[in-house]
């Protein structure tokens, strides 16, 4: 015999049941944030193998002085072979670049983050910046990979083409920021410092502006006519002018 009385639902049971599966649900994003969120950590924190700063003798490095290797070998070989009126090449060993670079003064900080143990990587077509970014108290290796060129107007490119923290790629966002922050910056320095040539190469390497490839050895003009990147050398071809 079929009952006409109609079946009342367990209101009790059924909001129980929702609320294990709600529960279920809350704790399995919660895992798989947590994993993304470590996976995210371990690739900013990764240290790249051919990071290796630049160590020198203790004895003669002296601290913000002019490296020895700009003093006695490059800026001698420019003056002597600039005075001949030919062009030349010049030599640039990646262990000559990381000994003007570990010269100039470390550590360096800039708006709470500390910069230190600076190391540059000649490789075929590219330059490697390698550094450590220390941000409160956890150290981040910074990688910056730049392609330099000289194009059909004889002018010098220097273009990013990768930022990395650890093993992350944050090129764009890397960009952007450094953009607004040297904006920001540019619009409080004076306009003799704007023509200097350090100011025109972050021009060059946050947008893209070509520069003139010239600089000036004692009343010698230098152009800059082609670059060659090798492994562990750079190799400038110099064309002098009076």
């Amino acid at each position: 015999m079929i009952s006409g009385k109609k079946e009342i639902p367990d209101t009790k049971t059924d909001l129980k049941f929702r609320k294990k599966k709600r529960l279920k649900r809350l704790v399995c994003w919660l895992v798989i944030d947590l994993i993304v969120a470590a996976v995210i950590f371990s690739l900013l924190l990764y240290k790249p193998g051919w990071y290796q700063p630049a160590v020198f003798d203790e004895g003669s490095y002296e601290r913000g002085a002019v490296s020895p290797y700009l003093t006695h070998d490059l800026l001698p070989k420019i003056h002597h072979d600039a005075q001949l009126g030919k062009p030349f090449d010049l030599v640039i060993t990646q262990q000559g670049i990381n000994e003007i670079v570990a010269w100039s003064g470390w550590p360096k900080e800039s708006e709470g983050v500390i910069f230190t143990s600076p190391a540059v990587v000649f490789v075929p077509e590219n330059i490697v910046l390698m550094g450590t970014a220390v941000v409160k108290g956890v150290d981040f290796i910074v990688t910056i990979v730049v392609e330099p060129k000289i194009d059909e107007q004889n002018l010098l490119n220097l273009n990013v083409v990768k930022v990395k923290i650890g093993a992350m790629n944050i090129t764009p966002l890397a960009m952007i920021m450094a953009k607004k922050s040297y904006e920001q910056r540019l619009a409080s320095i004076p306009d003799d410092i704007k023509n200097e040539w350090q100011t025109k190469i972050i021009a060059s390497l946050l947008n893209n502006e070509s520069i003139e490839p010239v600089f000036k050895v004692e009343g010698t003009t230098i152009h800059v006519e082609s670059i060659t990147l090798k492994d562990k050398q750079l190799i400038l071809r110099l064309i002098p002018t009076s």
